[in-house]
C-alpha cells in the first residue's frame, strides 16, 4: 500500500576530497620539475575520476568514494600501493589498507595487512567494513583487523579480484630493493645512481626521478590515501601501502593500523552562538535541513519522525542544531548555547614507524574533540604532522639522517555545515591533489606550492 507520508529531506552538503601518493625526501633537488609531471597527471585524473561519482550519483557514500579514489592509486605503479608496492628484504610484497567512516556501520574502521594475492586491498577493506553489519561479519567476526591467509581466504570468498606475484613486479621497485640491499651491505652508491642498468620504469620516468632517492641516502617511505566527505556530513578515510622498501618480513605499519595512520569520527559539541554568518565557502547559501541520517546520529529522534509525519513537530524548540538552523545573518544572544556536529577525517603518509609511536591520526582527532575549547583541525595538523610537530619530534637525534619522523596528513573537518579540506608535513613534499572552498582542482608535489596549476601537462 502506497504511503501517504512526504519523503524525507536529503542530504545537502557539497562533497569533499582529497587524496595523497606519498611524502618523504622530495625536494626541488632530489625530485626535477620535469619528473613531478607523470605524478601530477596521475592525482589530477584520479582527483577527477573520483569526484565524477558525486555527478553520477549524488547519493554516493564516503566509504564507497574514498575506496574508489585510492583503488585507482593501487592500479598506478607510481605509487607505493597495489601494483607499485615495494619489496620486503626477502623479495616478497606484503601489501596493507585500511578504511574507517565517521559514523554509520558497526565496523567503522577495519584494516588488512600481510596480503599478496589480492589486487585491489582497499576493495577488500570496503567487503569487510560493510559486512560488519551482518550478524557474523561476513565471515569476519567482530574483528577490525585480519592478515595474511585468513583475510586472502575471505577476500577468495567475497570474490575480490585476485592477482599472482608476478602482477606485483615492476622494475622500478625491484631496482629499488637491491639497491636497498647492496647499502644494507655496506655498498658504496654513486649520487647521480649510474651505476643501475635497465630502462625507465613503467611508471614513465626514469629513476633519477624517483623520490625516495636522494643520491645520499637511501628514504622509501609512501602510502595512498583519499579522505571523502558526502552529501550527509559522513567522512571516510580509505588508506593503502607496500610499506617501507626492504622491511622485515611480517612487519605492520602504521597504514592498517586504527588511529596511528588513519582515523574518522565525529561528536557533538557545545559552542555560543554570538552571530552567525550569512554564507559559507563552497556550501549552500540557503538554509540547510538536517538529513535523517544526520538526526540519526544525534539521537534526534524527534526530529526524524517530524520531517516524516508534520503533525508529531514540536511547537518550539530550546536547542537547534547547526544544520538545522538557516544561516541568515541574524544576531543570536550571547547567551544562546546549542549543539552541533564536528567531524574529522585524516590520512598519514610517511614514515610509518613514526606515526605508531605517537599514534598520530587519533592524537590529531583527539585534540580537536577533547580541547576546551574545540580546536580546529588545522592546528592540530600542525601540532602533530608540522615542522616540529610530534612526529618530527619523536625521532629526536634521528631527525633528517633516517627518515624518521617524516611525514604528512591530510584530512577534511566538517563543523556543523562548515566543511574545509587541509592538510600538513614537515618534509620536502607530499603529492597530494583536492578540490578548494571554489570548486577548483589542485595538484601540488612540494611543501611550498599551494596547487594552483603552475605546470604544464601538454608536456607529458
Amino acid at each position: 500500500m502506497a504511503s501517504s507520508t512526504p519523503p524525507c529531506p536529503a542530504g545537502t552538503l557539497t562533497p569533499r576530497i582529497i587524496l595523497h601518493g606519498g611524502a618523504g625526501n622530495i625536494s626541488h633537488a632530489t625530485l626535477p620539475h620535469s619528473s613531478t609531471l607523470p605524478y601530477r597527471h596521475a592525482l589530477r585524473r584520479i582527483l577527477r575520476e573520483t569526484t565524477a561519482l558525486f555527478t553520477q550519483d549524488p547519493g554516493t557514500a564516503a566509504h564507497v568514494a574514498a575506496s574508489y579514489g585510492v583503488s585507482l592509486l593501487e592500479n598506478d605503479p607510481l605509487f607505493n600501493a597495489g601494483r607499485g608496492a615495494v619489496f620486503t628484504t626477502a623479495g616478497t610484497n606484503e601489501l596493507e589498507a585500511s578504511l574507517m567512516a565517521s559514523r554509520g556501520k558497526h565496523k567503522r574502521g577495519v584494516g588488512v595487512m600481510l596480503v599478496s594475492t589480492v589486487k585491489n586491498p582497499i576493495l577488500l577493506c570496503r567487503k569487510m567494513l560493510e559486512r560488519g553489519d551482518e550478524i557474523d561479519g561476513g565471515g569476519a567476526g567482530a574483528h577490525v583487523q585480519l592478515s595474511g591467509p585468513k583475510i586472502e581466504e575471505l577476500a577468495r570468498k567475497w570474490g575480490c579480484e585476485l592477482e599472482d606475484k608476478d602482477y606485483f613486479w615492476t622494475k622500478r621497485r625491484w631496482d629499488e630493493h637491491i639497491k636497498g640491499l647492496e647499502r644494507g651491505k655496506g655498498a658504496i652508491v654513486s649520487e647521480d645512481m649510474s651505476s643501475l642498468d635497465g630502462e625507465a620504469s613503467d611508471a614513465g620516468k626514469g629513476r633519477e626521478g624517483d623520490p625516495s632517492w636522494n643520491g645520499k641516502e637511501y628514504l622509501p617511505q609512501g602510502t595512498v590515501g583519499c579522505v571523502v566527505m558526502d552529501r550527509f556530513g559522513t567522512i571516510a578515510v580509505a588508506t593503502s601501502t607496500g610499506g617501507l622498501t626492504n622491511k622485515l618480513p611480517g612487519r605492520i605499519g602504521d597504514t592498517p593500523t586504527l588511529g596511528a595512520g588513519f582515523w574518522a569520527e565525529e561528536w557533538l559539541e557545545e559552542f555560543k552562538q554570538a552571530s552567525m554568518p550569512s554564507s559559507m565557502p563552497y556550501q549552500p547559501a540557503t538554509a540547510v535541513a538536517a538529513s535523517p541520517l544526520d538526526k540519526l546520529s544525534r539521537s534526534d529522534i524527534t526530529g526524524v519522525l517530524s520531517d516524516c509525519l508534520p503533525s508529531l513537530a514540536p511547537a518550539s524548540s530550546e536547542h537547534g542544531t547547526a544544520s538545522s538552523t538557516p544561516f541568515n545573518g541574524e544576531k543570536v544572544s550571547e547567551s544562546s548555547h546549542s549543539k552541533r556536529r564536528h567531524a574529522v577525517g585524516m590520512s598519514g603518509t610517511g614514515n610509518g614507524d613514526s606515526f605508531l609511536r605517537v599514534a598520530a591520526a587519533r592524537t590529531a582527532a583527539a585534540m580537536c574533540r577533547f580541547s576546551v575549547p574545540n580546536l580546529p583541525l588545522k592546528t592540530a595538523l600542525k601540532r602533530v604532522a608540522g615542522p616540529g610537530g610530534e612526529l618530527q619530534q619523536s625521532a629526536e637525534g634521528r631527525w633528517g639522517k633516517t627518515g624518521e619522523g617524516e611525514g604528512g596528513i591530510i584530512g577534511i573537518e566538517l563543523t556543523g555545515n562548515e566543511s574545509n579540506v587541509l592538510y600538513d608535513l614537515n618534509c620536502g613534499g607530499m603529492f597530494r591533489a583536492w578540490v578548494d572552498d571554489e570548486g577548483k582542482e589542485r595538484v601540488a608535489v612540494f611543501a611550498d606550492e599551494n596547487g594552483l596549476e603552475d605546470f604544464d601537462l601538454s608536456e607529458l
